[in-house]
């Protein structure tokens, strides 16, 4: 028996953080803490529990952890859009040896985007 889960329609809330995200310039990210600051509700988790339930239609690789190590499972697809889009990434040291076959990280000093410029910001600049 193979059934398709299906989380059902998004809540307001839902709704809320996949518009941020939409926002969310390429080449650039905010973290799961950024962008319930920046919406002034929920938290990280419950921004990781939307883009779980919905972000496959958004540009989920714009949303990190803010250690910027990208998301297990999804490495890959995740790297090839940092790559198209110019993403900042941080290629030094071990934990980025592509050799080796670690995965670089995001990086956020460069790459992280505060909501500034976004039209209809709810909550305005974000982070530090």
């Amino acid at each position: 028996m193979s059934e398709e889960y299906d989380p059902g329609a998004p809540s307001a809330y839902a709704e809320r953080v996949l518009d941020t995200v939409e926002l969310i310039p390429a080449g650039r990210v905010m973290t799961y803490g950024d962008v319930a600051e920046w919406l002034g509700e929920g938290g990280p988790r419950q921004v990781g529990r939307v883009m779980a339930l919905y972000g496959s239609g958004v540009p989920w690789w714009r949303v990190v952890r803010s250690d910027g190590v990208l998301l297990p499972g999804h490495e890959r697809d995740a790297l090839a859009e940092y790559h198209a889009e110019g993403t900042p990434l941080r290629t030094s040291g071990p934990a980025a040896d592509t050799q080796r076959g670690h995965v670089p990280r995001v990086d956020m000093r460069r790459a992280r985007w505060d909501g500034q410029g976004a039209a209809d910001a709810p909550g305005g600049a974000v982070g530090g």
